[in-house]
């Protein structure tokens, strides 16, 4: 897991003021990711964790240039070369990529289209970049279905006869149509039941296995990410504040963040108290701190804190964004 398969320097998206409709408000412009650096290993997943707002999914929709980032960079090296570089790739080349650059959703039922059934749904994209129709199409989907664990003969029925597991499931085979080597799931079992979390988990590990694909995995439950990913990275108001192996990173968090949310982790025994790493606090997205982005909220922060902007550390085996760590 040495070599990379896609490199992000200084990457940035930031969103411009916004004038108040008849339901809404004006917003002031704000940063939603702020001069992020980091690399993907081929073969690895590599998890990005943090609360509601703190920028995940924009940082996974500017990769696949959903969204087009303000400025940085977005380097995507496939397998059979040509590295290509995506926050500024023309249209037609994009199209080229997103064959290896595949998206799993948060939402399964939404992001299936009721009106289509599942062979369209699963084979829409080899339609258009295959040119596949009828007997050739109709095995290609069996297939897919067949891999994510489910009949062929559903390719014939509707999204809507489905239950959420199985529709992830045809969210899961639609995004492995196009042979992609990068997969960003995007809160992929946040809508699922426990259980059936825990099942799409396992079927994402073997299919990992059985394609060579690489994960971009997008959540903010930590017990999801201690089970599936390889690395961790743990996002707070637009930056990453720790990066770090998953082991050491559950074993050893330096960040005040990471522990805070650590901590916040229900426990099954009631015997056991839950310590207090940090304070609530209203978020203004618009207005982030002079200094560290968690010193509001941070029980540890001083001064300097609230004034200056913390380096990046090397602590422990993380890279960590803190004036203090390593000391708390």
């Amino acid at each position: 897991m040495s070599e990379a398969i896609l490199e992000i320097k200084d990457l940035t998206m930031s969103f411009g003021n916004t004038k108040g409709g008849w339901f809404s408000k004006p917003q002031t412009g704000f940063v939603a990711v702020d001069a992020v650096s980091f690399e993907v290993k081929r073969g690895e997943t590599f998890g990005i964790v943090g609360e509601s707002g703190s920028g995940k999914t924009t940082l996974g929709r500017c990769i696949l240039r959903v969204l087009d980032p303000s400025s940085g960079s977005i380097r995507f090296m496939p397998r059979e070369g040509g590295e290509v570089e995506l926050a500024d790739a023309p249209l037609d080349q994009l199209r080229q990529v997103w064959r290896k650059v595949r998206m799993i959703f948060q939402d399964p039922q939404a992001s299936l289209n009721p009106r289509l059934r599942v062979i369209d749904v699963v084979g829409q994209a080899l339609q258009k970049t295959e040119g596949l129709k009828g007997k050739a199409l109709s095995e290609r989907v069996g297939t897919l279905l067949e891999n994510v664990g489910m009949r062929r003969e559903f390719m014939h029925r509707y999204p809507n006869a489905f239950s959420g597991g199985q529709r992830q499931r045809l969210g899961i085979a639609r995004a492995l149509s196009t042979q992609p080597e990068l997969v960003v799931a995007d809160e992929a079992v946040s809508a699922l039941d426990v259980s059936i979390q825990a099942q799409t988990l396992n079927l994402l590990q073997d299919l990992q296995e059985e394609f060579a694909l690489t994960f971009l995995f997008i959540a903010h439950d930590l017990a999801v990410v201690e089970h599936i990913c390889d690395r961790v990275a743990v996002m707070y108001r637009g930056q990453f504040v720790e990066v770090a192996d998953t082991e050491t990173l559950f074993r050893n968090p330096q960040h005040p963040y990471t522990r805070a949310l650590l901590d916040a982790v229900p426990v099954a025994d009631p015997r056991k108290r839950r310590r207090t790493t940090g304070k609530a606090a209203t978020v203004d997205v618009g207005a982030p701190p002079k200094g560290c982005r968690f010193s509001t909220r941070c029980p540890h922060a001083t001064d300097l804190c609230r004034s200056t902007r913390p380096p990046a550390q090397k602590i422990g085996g993380a890279d960590v964004l803190c004036h203090y760590a390593g000391q708390i």
